[in-house]
């Protein structure tokens, strides 16, 4: 069914086909219908980061950014749901056109650039909803505040988001955003992650719970900076990796209408070099830390593989995208083989 769906959903722009699922989703949750357009996938429950997660595949952040549609992306079956990038005040994001479909490659180029209500907005949503499964949430900086003010913007977010996350992720990859990669690195990562890791201490004695604190990484490292990241998570007592976001890289594109436009690249394009950066971040990290997998999960299969290089979860987004729901199911069918 979900073939002959999104043959006509791509018969609209990008976002409008994305506005016009979400809806579907969402009324198809109200209505009690999702079962008919999703199976439930099997249990198979995994703790991570001290969290029971009913299974291990995830909904990744960016298709829920201000968390409108949570109890009817959970009804899919996913074992979490991560809504989000969120920034503190409400931002338009990058002018229009600025999703881009690939479909000969399986592929989607965005530069959103954290378009989003505020995060005052996402937790009355979360409030409103009446999911009570496991949710992340995404934040990050808006555009227009500068490089050495961006601690300041994530604790803001932080603080009113910390209530009603079962994890916080911290959004330093996106390449939509001028300079916000350049904190994933040295000094400014140090600084912020200290900051950081403070904050949650104190948000843990005020609210009695530990929510843990997350770090998403670009897939443009090389093989010595991975390490180098490595060392300042497992430093600052990081509670797990997201690996990866988007990646800049057009080598496997560029031939192809749109394939040259600016932004984040993900689907199947990113499928290799993502479970790459997992591996190796794997060795790095040593078991110290959990991973989440993410980028360019097409098929089951591609889910194990990023399990198999030292994933303990697995997000999709693009994948979900052009397989549909089904791909929930046979992710967790084939990690638990």
């Amino acid at each position: 069914m979900y073939p002959l769906l999104r043959r006509l959903l791509f018969c609209f722009s990008p976002e409008t086909s994305h506005h016009i699922s979400l809806a579907a989703i969402k009324w198809c949750e109200r209505l009690k219908l999702s079962g008919l357009v999703a199976v439930k996938p099997p249990e198979k429950p995994v703790e991570v980061m001290g969290i029971r997660f009913p299974n291990p595949v995830g909904l990744a952040a960016g298709l829920d950014k201000n968390a409108d549609y949570i109890d009817g992306l959970a009804a899919l079956g996913f074992g979490f749901v991560e809504v989000g990038t969120v920034t503190p005040r409400p931002q338009p994001g990058n002018p229009q056109p600025r999703l881009f479909r690939l479909p000969e490659a399986c592929a989607i180029i965005n530069r959103m650039g954290f378009n989003n209500e505020g995060v005052d907005y996402l937790v009355e949503q979360v409030k409103r909803s009446n999911f009570s499964g496991v949710l992340g949430i995404n934040i990050g900086k808006n555009k227009d505040t500068p490089a050495e003010q961006a601690v300041d913007d994530y604790v803001i977010c932080m603080q009113k988001v910390y209530p009603y996350a079962s994890y916080i992720t911290v959004n330093l990859s996106s390449p939509n955003t001028p300079g916000l990669r350049d904190l994933q690195f040295g000094e400014p990562l140090e600084q912020l992650l200290d900051k950081l890791k403070k904050e949650q201490s104190g948000l843990a004695e005020k609210h009695g719970r530990y929510v843990p604190l997350a770090v998403k990484i670009a897939p443009d490292m090389v093989e010595e900076d991975i390490f180098q990241v490595a060392d300042v998570f497992k430093k600052y007592d990081i509670d797990a990796v997201i690996a990866t976001n988007t990646t800049i890289a057009r080598d496997k594109v560029e031939q192809l209408a749109s394939g040259k436009e600016s932004g984040g690249l993900s689907g199947a394009p990113l499928t290799e070099q993502s479970t790459k950066v997992i591996a190796i971040l794997a060795k790095a990290l040593d078991g110290k830390l959990p991973i989440i997998g993410v980028g360019g999960i097409m098929t089951g299969e591609d889910a194990k593989a990023k399990i198999e290089a030292g994933a303990s979860l697995v997000q999709i987004y693009s994948g979900f995208i052009y397989k549909g729901p089904k791909l929930i199911e046979d992710s967790v069918r084939a990690i638990n083989h």
